[in-house]
């Protein structure tokens, strides 16, 4: 009698325990599966000039979840954007760091995804051609062979620049190549001219190529598109709490980052992807990373993606139409800012780019 009273109360106890903690114990997976639409020089697995290469180098993810027995898995696609979009198809990635134009052709065909994060705004990229090219302007490509990015945010930028040169797609000869095929394309001189990043000084330096057109520094990233961190709608319907702390860790990161003291360690940082030191420094330098790199979702950001899928409506890229305000997410980024008082570091923009001046942020940066 007493030993059957004994189970008795045993599985009680037991049913008790899984009931007062099943929920949390839901609420971690076993392995959180990253994307990140771009890889290093020689398809190595570690990226510069943005938040996931920081984020990935200085293992903080890893940090996080270690005591959860969570394991970490980065992925980085060499088809950029469009892997990223096929893997979220085939339920393989639970958070992607992307760029808009993938994002948005992703989020209009049913991909269910959230946007919880700012990683970039006003992107850098350049126009390079062959040493001997005699392409001295934009309107000097009609015709010739160029590459671009297909399905990529640079491919919006460069059509976004050849509508005010005058031209589209249709009067140059496009080759869809990823970021390493064209810079060998370009040394080679397979094509005359490659729209790219900091990959392109590599080429230069070799005296193989001349950097044409920095759409940054010469009309201040009007051409750029934005970058952002995107949660599957089930990945953050079954565990909120990890996407909290995961947002929280990244937020750390960025706030490391975009201090000033820290640049010089962030382009070392960055050369691990195998774009050296000194190519970062060119491309980076005088930049102000809290509005260009900025976390936050704030009007020009959200903004920008609505430009983003008007622009890729009108390029021909995209047919679907997007809730853009359904989209958006601000609960985690609002909840770690607030946790590692951090709400004034970053300047907001209104939708024309301009600096929202705030109390709290005045307050912030004078404590810094």
């Amino acid at each position: 009698m007493k030993t059957k009273k004994f189970f008795q109360a045993l599985a009680a106890g037991f049913v008790l325990l899984t009931s007062v903690g099943s929920e949390s114990w839901a609420d971690v997976p076993k392995e959180i599966h990253i994307g990140v639409a771009t890889v290093g020089v020689g398809g190595r697995p570690q990226v510069g000039g943005w938040l996931p290469g920081t984020v990935h180098a200085k293992g903080a993810i890893e940090q996080e979840f270690k005591a959860d027995g969570i394991k970490v898995e980065w992925h980085f696609f060499k088809t950029a954007g469009p892997g990223v979009n096929e893997a979220l198809t085939n339920g393989l990635l639970d958070i992607v760091f992307q760029g808009d134009l993938p994002s948005i052709i992703g989020k209009a065909n049913g991909l269910p995804t959230k946007i919880i994060l700012a990683a970039s705004r006003r992107a850098n990229f350049q126009l390079a051609t062959t040493e001997d090219s005699d392409a001295a302007s934009l309107k000097d490509l009609r015709g010739r062979k160029v590459s671009i990015f297909k399905g990529t945010c640079t491919q919006l930028s460069a059509n976004r620049l050849l509508e005010d040169a005058g031209l589209n797609e249709k009067d140059i000869k496009i080759y869809n190549m990823d970021t390493g095929t064209a810079t060998a394309a370009l040394a080679s001189k397979d094509v005359e001219a490659v729209f790219g990043g900091a990959n392109l000084f590599a080429v230069r330096d070799r005296g193989l190529a001349k950097i044409v057109y920095d759409a940054t520094k010469v009309d201040g990233g009007k051409y750029g598109c934005s970058t952002g961190l995107l949660v599957t709608e089930k990945f953050s319907e079954q565990h909120p709490d990890v996407v909290k702390r995961f947002v929280k860790a990244v937020v750390k990161v960025a706030a490391w980052s975009h201090d000033e003291a820290n640049r010089t360690a962030l382009y070392q940082i960055w050369a691990k992807s195998g774009t050296p030191f000194k190519h970062w420094k060119e491309n980076f330098d005088g930049e102000n990373f809290r509005i260009r790199q900025s976390v936050l979702l704030d009007d020009f950001f959200i903004n920008s993606y609505r430009i983003s899928t008007a622009d890729a409506k009108k390029y021909g890229f995209l047919r679907g139409d997007i809730d853009i305000d359904k989209w958006f997410d601000r609960s985690y980024l609002d909840a770690a800012l607030a946790e590692l008082k951090l709400e004034g570091f970053w300047t907001p923009e209104d939708v024309t780019g301009k600096p929202v001046a705030s109390a709290a942020g005045h307050d912030q940066q004078a404590s810094r």
